[in-house]
């Protein structure tokens, strides 16, 4: 079955041209002109990702990402305009799984499309049933369980609801506590693809993911900074 994308930007021409680049490419696409009009179609017949526009009238899409995590954990890139440091830093502590600055390359954009449901199948998050072959083992580390068939994650048996980029790294930095990952090591455990991602990126990844952890466990430690070199997960 083909996978589903969810257009929403309030440029009809941008909306077009994605959609029918798409649609060349085997997706099914859906396609929303505001985020109030999206908000509801998103979350009562979920697509397979969401390409959401910032800055739109009646409901932008920080909004719209605001409303939909309350719900639903839908993989989400933003359109963003090349100035919009602070918008693309707030979509990324929101829970956008990424995003592309316009101008950008319809090629490029259906790359990280490609990349992010790849790593939703494996985390266990695809629609299309159980993945071929055996599930991924759980890894367990101290205090972390991570069940990436179940895409579930839990801190002292307190459940942490992750997006798939965030399992991915978190995945990466703990199946070898105490080892150091460089930002590069991290970008190719998130970003399979031949995709530049920059170190932001990646910093708000990781403070996002603190945050969620401190959420259920204000001491949480566990995701460690060595300044210069990158990030570990502690043995302890």
């Amino acid at each position: 079955m083909s996978d589903t994308i969810a257009l929403v930007d309030d440029d009809r021409n941008i909306l077009t041209s994605v959609s029918i680049a798409l649609q060349a490419e085997g997706f099914l696409t859906r396609v929303y002109t505001d985020g109030e009009t999206a908000l509801k179609a998103l979350t009562d017949n979920p697509p397979d990702l969401a390409v959401l526009d910032i800055k739109m009238p009646r409901m932008d899409g920080l909004e719209l990402l605001r409303r939909l995590r309350e719900k639903t954990q839908l993989p989400v890139i933003f359109l963003t305009s090349k100035d919009d440091e602070l918008d693309e830093a707030l979509g990324l502590a929101m829970g956008a799984d990424d995003y592309i600055s316009k101008p950008f390359s319809q090629r490029l954009l259906i790359a990280r499309i490609r990349a992010i449901l790849r790593r939703t199948e494996h985390a266990g998050g695809g629609n299309g049933g159980d993945a071929e072959g055996e599930a991924a083992p759980v890894l367990e580390r101290g205090q972390l369980k991570m069940e990436p068939a179940k895409h579930r994650v839990t801190w002292k048996g307190d459940n942490v609801t992750l997006t798939v980029t965030e399992f991915m790294i978190l995945e990466a930095l703990a199946q070898r506590p105490g080892i150091v990952k460089t930002r590069n090591q991290l970008m190719d455990a998130a970003y399979h693809e031949d995709i530049y991602v920059d170190d932001r990126t990646i910093d708000s990844h990781i403070k996002r993911l603190r945050r969620k952890f401190r959420q259920v466990d204000p001491e949480f430690d566990a995701i460690e900074t060595l300044y210069g070199a990158g990030y570990r997960f502690s043995e302890e």
